[in-house]
């Protein structure tokens, strides 16, 4: 498949009837928003209900799959899909669906330790630039070697759960026995190796649910199992992986995770476009080192495997000083380089302002209003906030490429009218913006413009000593 596709490459297998039913005008527009991956195909209703698209339909499937195949586990609204990127470089088109981060639990730990770290899986929540950042699933792994333990532990994380999980074990038996408890869960099943892949892939076709094939350190010996996975059983969910190696051996693990990558999609190697499970977890095996060392080794090689291609994650940690840095890279690198991360413009209520509370202006940036935010709710003032649209730029940039102009401050005041939002006609500039008060205190005639701090956690202070003694005539107001 070509690495970006043309609207005309796809119209021509879409029933070119400009029925509607997709919710587009035309076949070309879905066409247009198919390629960018912005509409699934299945809302080409036609296409999968009437049988004379048939062939249609399989060869548009095939023209759109993606270079790494996206693979689906878990049921809605608690599915995770992971894979579905279709180049190398994110500055190419971006990276699709971000790398699913699972926490792993076994069939030997105490009840009440057991429950703690599902709890912690269930509840992490951190919030970056107004985006929940949250734990994907667990992985649940069968150490006991007793298939019944193994189901009994599953049924209790799935009762205390509704994230997706993988069940882990190269046994057949236990995992049958697990899948007989959660097959309407849909979880991923780990591993197929070459000793066990005809059993283990027979469970998968069995309970259709989406597969692991493992061959550590050994990309010629997975690409062999993927070839008779898919030949004698007709399975394509699957997952690779290549194997994790930590301490010394970290180049080694990441070198390995970017030939696969590589192969896939610049070699167009379809026996290797799967989605790659690291399990960085491995790091808890050193001999020798505390807790915390292992730890800390744990989050390099996450977060080194995010940039590295990496689709899941399986990690033993179940304290926030390690997940945290991996959360964020994982949002980082997930963000669309093409779009800046920013906030609709208009007007925003902070606490429950009146027409006596000050009307503070910023930029859409979206880390910048969320910083404004944040620091007027934590000095528990009520506000109004005005962003304006700097096409996600900070307002020093957006002041400098002039995005943030006294122009564009005066049309919103007087679209947004807010001359009947507050009685003191007056305006606080952030100090990165003050070369423009002059200029928009001319414009707005009769409000007053006030030159605010250039951090926002010094708008308390301001407001304290200067907005309100200058608003009330020198006297603060009760």
């Amino acid at each position: 498949m070509p690495k970006r596709l043309g609207p005309l490459h796809v119209y021509r297998f879409l029933p070119q009837t400009n029925c509607g039913k997709c919710g587009e005008k035309s076949c070309m527009a879905f066409a247009s928003k198919l390629i960018e991956r912005e509409v699934p195909v299945e809302k080409c209703t036609p296409l999968f209900e009437d049988p004379k698209y048939a062939s249609r339909r399989e060869e548009l499937l095939k023209l759109i799959r993606p270079a790494v195949k996206e693979v689906v586990f878990g049921v809605p609204p608690h599915e995770v899909k992971i894979g579905g990127k279709d180049v190398v470089y994110r500055h190419e088109w971006t990276w699709r669906f971000q790398t699913a981060l699972m926490i792993d639990v076994h069939d030997e730990m105490p009840e009440d330790e057991l429950v703690k770290k599902v709890e912690f899986v269930n509840n992490f929540t951190y919030v970056r630039i107004g985006k929940k950042l949250k734990l994907d699933g667990l992985a649940i792994r069968c150490v006991s070697g007793i298939p019944e333990k193994f189901a009994k532990t599953t049924a209790a994380v799935m009762k205390a759960s509704d994230k997706p999980f993988i069940l882990c074990s190269y046994d057949p038996n236990a995992l049958e026995e697990a899948l007989v408890v959660a097959r309407e869960r849909k979880p991923l099943i780990y591993a197929a190796n070459e000793k066990n892949w005809k059993e283990v892939a027979q469970l998968a076709s069995k309970y259709k649910c989406p597969l692991v094939v493992s061959a550590p350190g050994r990309p010629e010996m997975l690409k062999s199992l993927v070839k008779s996975i898919k030949e004698h059983f007709g399975i394509d969910d699957l997952v690779l992986d290549p194997g994790t190696y930590v301490n010394s051996s970290i180049i080694d693990t990441i070198s390995l995770f970017s030939v696969l990558r590589y192969t896939a999609i610049e070699g167009e190697d379809s026996l290797l476009g799967y989605p790659l499970l690291g399990v960085p977890a491995v790091a808890w095996l050193l001999n020798g080192k505390s807790d915390e060392e292992k730890a800390y080794l744990e989050s390099i090689l996450a977060t080194s495997l995010i940039a590295r291609y990496a689709d899941i994650l399986v990690m033993h940690s179940a304290d926030i000083w390690p997940i945290l840095p991996v959360i964020v890279w994982r949002d980082c690198v997930y963000t669309d380089p093409r779009v800046p991360p920013s906030v609709k413009p208009g007007l925003y209520e902070i606490g429950k302002p009146d027409e006596n509370s000050p009307l503070l202006v910023t930029g859409n940036f979206a880390l910048t209003y969320y910083l404004v935010k944040d620091d007027v709710e934590r000095a528990k003032l009520n506000a109004w906030l005005l962003v304006i649209d700097t096409e996600g730029t900070s307002v020093q940039s957006a002041v400098a490429g002039k995005k943030f102009t006294s122009d564009k401050i005066a049309e919103a005041i007087e679209e947004l009218k807010l001359e009947e939002k507050v009685k003191h006609k007056s305006i606080i500039l952030p100090g990165y913006a003050a070369r423009l008060s002059g200029e928009l205190e001319d414009m707005l005639k009769t409000w007053r413009v006030f030159v605010g701090p250039r951090d926002s956690a010094d708008i308390k202070k301001f407001i304290d000593k200067i907005w309100i003694p200058e608003i009330s005539g020198g006297k603060e107001e009760e």
